[in-house]
């Protein structure tokens, strides 16, 4: 059954109920928003903005912008991109892309105008949809992207260069198109990238996007009575298939626009949140501010909340400890997946092992797991291995890219590139990672595009970017420089020069030395990681 069924059917029994919440800390002055203005509530420490939807509401405008899509020729399987901030206009545009038969293309806020264009056209996007945040990008691209026909913009003073999304979608019907669809249709593409740092255009059908339902609802228990707080960003599976489990059930969901600690906690509060999902950095965050008494517990209304649950990067175990010495009454859950796995639950640790935190788990509801050696043989328990996987929410392929799809699906099974082993009782801990990605904070930070960008600098001879551990971020992006002769430079220089580069991709820790290379040329990365690793550890426990 496609996805899109789900939305019909709760529509059609929940229509008059609030199914979605944006609260917005910071509104912005010139911002304008188009369906409701922003319900002022005033708080014990600041002012939120508040906007909400029903079921019968969010049903009616993705029809509406189906109808729309159709009259404009889109097809099935047609690429349409979404690039908007979290807020509710979001998922009204990605369900209206898919009762359109088309295929969803969110792409990452973050991502440079260079960024965005190299993404529309590895997806053959062409439509896309953009909000306010987005017009300077769009503006130095959209004439630059050849198939791009139609660019939808959601907001008020629409750019020359667009269509207003909200004045036209208002002279669609509101009624389902009804296009067939099976669960076999492509569905959403979303990206990842290989170790060049190159996206991929990741191919997922409705059945995986109904697996991610089934998967997430049978995980956390997710009913009716219970409210989803979303923080992270729509575009990443993580969020969105989370949210996926109260979708299924008819549940309500918020979208919070702000990560500050005391904002978490007044929106559990006031919209009586019952399952929030964090990043590490974000839990720490808040247990900092209740250690440091910015935070005071029995200032807000937290009862209800029932289930803490954090994915994205390694949890450190210390962590949950803390955590739960202050939330002693939280179910605890962490999950393992990637977008080739449609995100979270491909392996899940389940709240009732608690005592196993530091494992990602076991194998998901209905997922396989295997951990095999070099030449996809199952290796013994206790010996390190590459993780592979098998279920409902593998992907398709990598759009346009069989070589790459054939390196990374074998019979069903996704090599995830993570290498794992499994202890005595079959929980599956994270040893390292096959490839050089560097988690920070949730986000996927690629050493060769930094290393790229500080090679420009006329002072670098030789760099190489990796990950070191950190307390808040789980990791940061370092750069070990090796400086050319007579040519001296300071820390200082470096972070100037990489002001050009966006805010999170920048290194946070530059280290002068000489970069060693292999006989064949590679840097020795493991190494560098050795050596340097090793000095973060003694920083940090000198530092207390």
């Amino acid at each position: 059954m496609p996805i899109t069924e789900i939305l019909s059917r709760n529509a059609a029994l929940y229509g008059p109920e609030v199914c979605l919440v944006e609260v917005n800390p910071e509104v912005q002055e010139n911002r304008k928003v188009t369906w409701k203005e922003y319900e002022l509530i005033e708080t014990g420490s600041a002012a939120q903005y508040r906007r909400e939807m029903t079921w019968k509401e969010f049903d009616d405008r993705a029809n509406r912008f189906a109808n729309l899509l159709l009259s404009r020729g889109v097809e099935k399987g047609d690429k349409v991109a979404i690039l908007m901030m979290n807020c509710l206009e979001w998922l009204p545009v990605y369900f209206g892309v898919l009762k359109a038969g088309a295929v969803a293309v969110p792409l990452n806020f973050r991502y440079t105008a260079d960024e965005i264009k190299y993404c529309l056209e590895l997806s053959e996007a062409d439509t896309i949809v953009f909000g306010p945040e987005f017009i300077g990008r769009m503006e130095f691209i959209f004439d630059k992207v050849d198939r791009l026909k139609m660019l939808f913009f959601v907001g008020s003073d629409c750019p020359s260069f667009a269509e207003s999304y909200d004045k036209l979608t208002r002279y669609f019907s509101a009624e389902d198109p009804k296009i067939p669809l099976t669960d076999d249709e492509n569905a959403a593409i979303y990206f990842s990238s290989g170790t060049t740092g190159f996206p991929k255009a990741i191919l997922h059908a409705h059945r995986s996007l109904m697996t991610s339902c089934q998967v997430e609802q049978n995980h956390h228990g997710q009913t009716r009575d219970d409210v989803f707080l979303c923080i992270p960003p729509l575009y990443h599976t993580g969020a969105k298939m989370h949210w996926f489990g109260s979708f299924y059930v008819g549940g309500k969901a918020v979208l919070l626009r702000g990560v500050k600690p005391e904002w978490i906690l007044q929106t559990v509060s006031q919209e009586a949140c019952t399952i929030v999902w964090l990043l590490v950095p974000w839990a720490q965050d808040i247990l900092d501010s209740i250690e440091r008494g910015d935070l005071v517990l029995s200032d807000y209304k937290l009862e209800q909340w029932r289930l803490m649950h954090i994915g994205a990067q390694p949890v450190p175990p210390s962590l949950i400890r803390r955590w739960q010495s202050y939330f002693p009454n939280h179910a605890y859950d962490t999950n393992y997946g990637l977008s080739e796995s449609i995100g979270p639950g491909c392996v899940h640790l389940g709240v009732e092992n608690i005592h196993k935190v530091g494992a990602i788990g076991k194998a998901g509801y209905g997922w396989q797991t295997r951990i095999v050696d070099e030449e996809g043989n199952d290796v013994a328990p206790g010996t390190v291995g590459e993780l592979a996987v098998k279920g409902g929410g593998v992907m398709k392929c990598y759009f346009n890219d069989p070589e790459a799809t054939a390196k990374t699906i074998h019979d069903g099974w996704l090599f995830t590139g993570d290498m794992a082993r499994e202890d005595e009782d079959g929980f599956i801990y994270l040893v390292d990672r096959k490839k050089d990605v560097i988690i920070s904070g949730g986000e996927n930070l690629y050493p060769v595009q930094i290393e790229d960008f500080l090679r420009a600098h006329d002072a670098i001879k030789d760099v190489a970017v990796i990950g070191l551990p950190d307390k808040r971020l789980g990791e940061i992006a370092a750069a070990i420089i090796e400086l050319k002769p007579d040519h001296p430079c300071t820390e200082e220089e470096i972070n100037r020069f990489c002001q050009k580069l966006p805010r999170y991709k920048r290194p946070r820790k530059i280290i002068f030395a000489e970069v060693p290379r292999n006989a064949t040329g590679k840097i020795e990365k493991p190494k560098l990681r050795e050596r340097y690793r090793a000095t973060k550890l003694v920083e940090r426990e000198s530092n207390g």
